[in-house]
């Protein structure tokens, strides 16, 4: 295969597609990128070259793709938002996936979820199973790969609870607590999609980490490796979803939504497979206490302003 073969990574300057696009960089790749501010930041300076989703003109959005063998796709919304609602996020995947045949992409490597259904009640899993179906029907060489809940540098679940538990004497979980994550690592998602985009059979993995914690037990772990003497409460899923929309609305961003503290509750965020991810979230968490948590991370500056 030709290291200077092009790569496009969806969402190259977000979370996961930014680690992405370092390992295929690395590995002397062409990397561009699909986005939704081609002018924003770029961190990747000229290595990168940024074109727009262009979801409502699906031919120059399939002239973005033409030249490139592999596209790396990390496209999707965290919850609904005025007009982009994930109705709309299936739909624009779905006009990305026919954009690539047409385009004559060789393979897709997607980044879905962990446990998706097309059952499922909640519109996060159920919508992530329609694009899965869209791709396996679709005539393009694919990868699924399924993570639980990333961590890394730039996460923002694991970060906003060490730094609410650096700031106040009291943290609430909702419900038991008991129910179980598997975090795994960005660097390890990372490399397993770049690890997929080498290969030519249809396959789906799941991404998940070497450990499995209650919740209550990843809270108790970020406390304790901060050295913090934070309360941990367990309290009604309401009351829990309440104080959540109250940090939300202090921070100006929205902290936890009731379809994600649903996926939690009903252990969607574990697999049953074997762990393919070998990065242990309570070593990274002691390498890198100084930093996790000091600031808040918003979801909304990050793909709305």
């Amino acid at each position: 295969m030709n290291n200077a073969e092009l790569n496009m990574v969806t969402g190259a300057f977000g979370y996961t597609g930014k680690y992405i696009a370092r390992r295929l960089l690395a590995s002397g790749k062409t990397v561009s990128t699909l986005t939704g501010r081609p002018g924003g930041d770029n961190p990747f300076g000229g290595e990168v070259r940024a074109f727009p989703f262009n979801f409502d003109r699906p031919d120059e959005l399939a002239q973005s793709l033409r030249g490139a063998t592999t596209l790396y796709n990390t496209y999707w919304i965290r919850f609904s938002r005025g007009e982009v609602t994930f109705d709309r996020a299936v739909e624009n995947t779905r006009t990305l996936v026919q954009a690539a045949e047409e385009a004559g992409i060789r393979r897709i490597v997607h980044v879905s979820i962990s446990n998706p259904s097309t059952d499922s009640p909640l519109p996060y899993f159920r919508g992530k199973a329609l694009v899965e179906k869209a791709i396996r029907e679709s005539g393009l060489s694919h990868a699924i790969v399924r993570p639980t809940i990333i961590f890394g540098v730039e996460d923002i679940l694991l970060n906003n609870i060490a730094w609410l538990l650096r700031r106040f004497p009291l943290f609430a979980v909702a419900g038991d607590g008991r129910y179980r994550v598997q975090p795994v690592y960005v660097e390890d998602v990372a490399q397993l999609a770049v690890d997929c985009g080498q290969r030519d059979d249809n396959i789906v993995v799941d991404a998940v980490g070497p450990e499995t914690y209650t919740f209550n037990e990843v809270v108790r772990l970020i406390r304790d490796t901060l050295g913090g003497r934070a309360r941990i409460a367990n309290v009604p899923p309401g009351v829990a979803l309440l104080l959540s929309r109250m940090v939300g609305y202090l921070m100006g961003d929205v902290a936890l939504t009731r379809n994600e503290l649903e996926g939690l509750m009903t252990n969607l965020l574990v697999s049953g497979s074997p762990p393919l991810c070998r990065t242990s979230l309570r070593e990274w968490l002691a390498e890198n206490r100084d930093s996790i948590g000091t600031r808040y991370s918003s979801e909304l500056r990050r793909h709305y302003r």
